[in-house]
């Protein structure tokens, strides 16, 4: 498994990123190839502190190859172009191979 997570820091106009996130950035996420599950939440917090980042999307795929081919899909071009128009606060892209704790002896 091979997941896509997006951390985004606190924008300018939360509402306006939670409308156009709700209504248009995720109906395009919705449609990349190849993602076997996706979540987001629009309330990240930390234990103990004020979080820095207010949203975060994650999509898994089977392999970095499909990752890599959804994001580089019309889709994918598309999904990218949009960030701009409610990430004010910008976005922190990260990528990296899943393993299970079932891979860990107990």
């Amino acid at each position: 498994m091979f997941r896509l997570q997006v951390l985004y820091p606190h924008p300018e106009d939360p509402q306006h990123f939670a409308d156009h996130y709700r209504n248009v950035h995720l109906p395009l996420a919705k449609k990349l190839p190849g993602v076997i599950s996706a979540r987001f939440s629009l309330d990240v917090a930390t234990a103990n502190a004020d979080s820095p980042y207010f949203a975060t999307f994650e999509a898994d795929f089977e392999n970095e190859e499909a990752m890599v081919a959804a994001m580089s899909s019309q889709w994918g071009q598309d999904v990218e172009a949009d960030v701009p128009n409610y990430a004010s606060g910008g976005a922190v892209v990260l990528t990296y191979p899943m393993e299970s704790l079932d891979s860990i002896p107990a």
